[in-house]
């Protein structure tokens, strides 16, 4: 984005995400009363949310889907993850874009258009904002039985989304699409936002790092400022090795789904994952640059379909179900 385009705008959101613009803190405040308590001028003496603590942050995430996306029931326990949303936005706005490119650039929608979510957590937020934004149907899995039931009663809980979200429990930690996509299922996206640190120490290394560039304090034992239990954060080897079992195992299902995706946030697992992208004969592999403020990502996607078998899909799901 050119520098000075509009100062009001955060840096790299993608252009259909809703919260492009500073946050109207009026506006959240009166969809999520409880907000009002923990808004406070910053540093600068502009009024903010205290971003180190977890209930506020919480809390303002719960306004800005009240707000934004009309969901008025999203409770969940306090240890589970709370995810920012406009970065969650992004990666579903980017994907969107993605099966665009693969449609002449017009977007598929409708609940014609399934999206498998892996690791969809006790917020179930990347299928909310999926369904709000482009109708699609969505699978969700997690390992967490716990995860699985608050998500649950977050679909049946809004009316917008209840019947077009489908929570599936990943009764095995080792597999990531074994047991989730079924013989019969067609997928045209999968996601995943993998676990990024190895141990919890690892994790509470980065708390510390967040909280002292949110607040300037040097916390000795931070509370995680998005919280997040063990599996939303840690795996054995962190993202890149979940990551690298992931695209093994996208081979097993690769006539079932469209395009695999991932989020990868360290650019230095890049090399890796093309090199065994290359390696399991993929016909197809993408990086899309992603960021929020100062954070860079990217999303690495791939799909083992032909340009026969990918028009031969088109024709077949994505007729009537365009968004220009």
């Amino acid at each position: 984005m050119a520098s000075g385009k509009n100062k009001q705008e955060k840096a790299r959101l993608h252009p259909r995400n809703k919260n492009r613009e500073r946050y109207d803190l009026s506006a959240l405040t009166t969809a999520t009363p409880e907000l009002k308590d923990y808004v406070m001028p910053n540093k600068f003496g502009v009024a903010s949310v205290d971003f180190s603590n977890p209930l506020a942050v919480k809390l303002l995430n719960k306004a800005l889907l009240n707000h934004y996306y009309g969901i008025k029931n999203w409770e969940f326990p306090d240890e589970n993850l709370c995810p920012p949303i406009p970065g969650r936005a992004n990666y579903i706005h980017h994907i969107a874009d993605l099966l665009g490119e693969s449609n002449f650039g017009r977007i598929p929608v409708g609940d014609k258009i399934t999206c498998l979510d892996i690791g969809l957590g006790a917020s179930c937020i990347y299928p909310i904002i999926g369904v709000i934004e482009y109708g699609w149907k969505f699978i969700g899995s997690d390992i967490d039985p716990k995860s699985i039931t608050a998500a649950q009663h977050i679909v049946d809980s809004n009316p917008s989304i209840k019947g077009k979200i489908e929570c599936r429990l990943q009764k095995k930690s080792g597999d990531i699409f074994n047991g989730i996509i079924s013989r019969e299922d067609k997928i045209e996206l999968t996601i995943c936002n993998p676990p990024f640190h190895s141990s919890m120490e690892d994790a509470q290394k980065g708390t510390r790092r967040k909280i002292k560039n949110l607040s300037g304090k040097t916390v000795k034992k931070p509370e995680l400022n998005f919280a997040g239990v063990s599996n939303e954060l840690v795996c054995d080897g962190g993202e890149n090795k979940f990551i690298q079992h992931m695209i093994r195992e996208s081979e097993k299902f690769s006539k079932n789904c469209y395009w695999f995706s991932t989020l990868v946030s360290k650019q230095s697992n890049l090399k890796g994952i093309y090199k065994l992208l290359g390696e399991i004969g993929t016909n197809q592999v993408k990086t899309i640059p992603m960021g929020t403020g100062n954070k860079s990502s990217r999303i690495v996607a791939w799909t083992f379909l032909s340009k026969e078998e990918q028009k031969e899909w088109r024709e077949t799901r994505w007729k009537k179900m365009l968004k220009n």
